[in-house]
């Protein structure tokens, strides 16, 4: 499975190379794919400007790579933005935030004139729904949004010591039936208390590669 995600990883860096220069500001995701991805993107640091990164994790190994990071604030444009997925439907449709980091994964990949996404063969599915959905909810509101998800069809179970970046928890929500991503990505979201949930619908990637061994 390493050498699958490695191989992602490399495709990923030839297909940036075909489009960055020396001002490129590049997103980077979050996870066990991507953090081959970094270590890739450190051979070609010479050819772009640094990254803004979707989380605390992967900040650490640019920086380990010499990669300079950048705030999304700070930037005019993020030229692409690569990340993995804990699901992918045959609509490029995504579900993310296995790793907690979906809210930041979104806003970048939305923030970026391209999203790519890199998977292993693992990851792919006809329907979502397998991967327990990740939902971002303030904690003061925790009990009302899980209430609300039952209501939807879901089994919603606290992710157990664990914080997001932004300092709030994870209901990981299984039995939803994701029929229509881009409904029930909408329809969550507008539950009072839900930050972000990790179906990227709205925001999906206009290219996957597929890493085999």
């Amino acid at each position: 499975m390493n050498k699958s995600k490695l191989n992602a990883s490399i495709e990923a860096c030839e297909y940036l190379k075909a489009t960055i220069d020396t001002q490129s500001i590049i997103g980077v995701g979050t996870g066990s794919t991507v953090n081959f991805f970094i270590a890739e993107l450190g051979k070609i640091k010479n050819l772009f400007k640094g990254a803004v990164s979707s989380s605390e994790a992967s900040s650490k190994l640019l920086m380990a790579q010499g990669i300079e990071i950048f705030e999304l604030n700070d930037v005019n444009e993020v030229l692409l933005y690569v990340d993995g997925a804990d699901e992918v439907d045959e609509q490029n449709y995504l579900i993310k935030g296995g790793g907690g980091a979906h809210t930041r994964e979104k806003i970048v990949a939305a923030a970026s004139q391209e999203f790519i996404c890199i998977v292993d063969k693992s990851k792919l599915v006809k329907k979502l729904g397998t991967f327990p959905l990740p939902v971002e909810v303030l904690e003061r509101s925790r009990s009302y949004v899980a209430r609300e998800l039952v209501k939807l069809g879901g089994t919603p179970i606290l992710r157990q010591g664990f914080l997001t970046d932004h300092g709030n928890q994870i209901l990981d929500v299984r039995d939803l039936q994701i029929s229509n991503p881009m409904e029930l990505e909408q329809k969550i979201n507008l539950i009072p208390g839900v930050v972000d949930n990790g179906i990227f619908a709205h925001h999906k990637p206009s290219k996957i590669i597929v890493g085999s061994a």
